[in-house]
């Protein structure tokens, strides 16, 4: 019988985070569950053994506590088999209105975070790692790394850099290192953090009610994702034990839907303008 996996979860204190923490241990295997707020996780901690989850303080837009973090990962488990880079909030607003500060510190979580998780998991996986184990690193993303909305564009933008450094990850690493990255895709489901995305003061300019991203601001405090969170982070689960996962995988039919949409355009635009493109190498 194969031994328990060992989880590094980043952004478990609530949402999918905290229910993927749940799944995994209920599955029995073990969990490295890290929050900028560990008391949500008193509960678990009261019900599972150190042997088989280990809570610990994490901000990931503080390098020195990813290291640290790591550290009493290998000190308490020896391994580590699957990172899911899961922490992540949003600010959104009109790109005219949104605060420089607010969305450079979303940028520290989603994407730099995100990053220095990412580094420390690569060598993890290939330096602490018996040779040739390897590892899952899973990147929870968004459709809004793939399609830019009204509203969400330094949220979408930091999903978009996120998905270009894990797919320069991906052609990076050595395949001797058996390491796999996957990029899910998130569409929209019912979570906490949804209900307190921050939204910037109104820019005047934006407020015709036809303009998209004033239908958006005004149906925010009513937007009931369907999307079961318990059901996402059973394909989150399925995902990191395929031998062979995919790069990309899009979870949601929204997602699935606006994703081909975007991607479908951009293909037909490519193929409309490549006429442009003919004769331009050096004579």
């Amino acid at each position: 019988m194969a031994s328990p996996r060992v989880w590094f979860i980043t952004g478990t204190s609530t949402g999918l985070g905290k229910a993927l923490v749940e799944l995994v241990l209920a599955k029995g295997e073990i969990v490295v569950a890290t929050a900028r707020r560990t008391a949500p996780l008193d509960d678990l901690k009261a019900a599972y053994p150190a042997s088989r989850l280990l809570v610990l303080k994490l901000d990931v837009s503080k390098p020195a506590e990813i290291t640290a973090a790591f550290a009493q990962a290998k000190e308490a488990f020896g391994r580590l088999d699957v990172v899911v880079n899961n922490a992540g909030w949003g600010t959104f607003g009109e790109v005219e209105s949104v605060v420089d500060a607010d969305a450079r510190a979303m940028f520290d979580t989603n994407f730099w975070g995100a990053v220095d998780v990412s580094r420390a998991a690569l060598a993890f996986f290939r330096e602490v790692n018996a040779p040739g184990v390897g590892g899952r690193l899973v990147q929870i993303s968004s459709c809004c790394g793939v399609v830019g909305l009204p509203g969400q564009a330094f949220y979408c933008a930091s999903k978009f850099a996120l998905e270009a450094v894990s797919e320069s990850i991906a052609a990076e690493i050595d395949p001797s290192w058996n390491i796999k990255v996957t990029l899910i895709e998130l569409g929209a489901f019912s979570t906490e953090g949804i209900q307190k995305i921050a939204w910037s003061t109104p820019h005047p300019a934006y407020s015709k009610p036809e303009l998209p991203v004033h239908g958006m601001r005004n149906m925010w405090d009513q937007f009931n994702p369907q999307g079961d969170v318990k059901k996402a982070v059973e394909v989150f689960y399925t995902v990191a034990g395929l031998p062979e996962p995919p790069l990309h995988i899009a979870v949601g039919k929204d997602s699935i839907g606006m994703s081909k949409a975007k991607l479908g355009k951009v293909l037909a635009e490519f193929e409309k303008y490549e006429y442009l493109s003919e004769n331009l190498n050096k004579d």
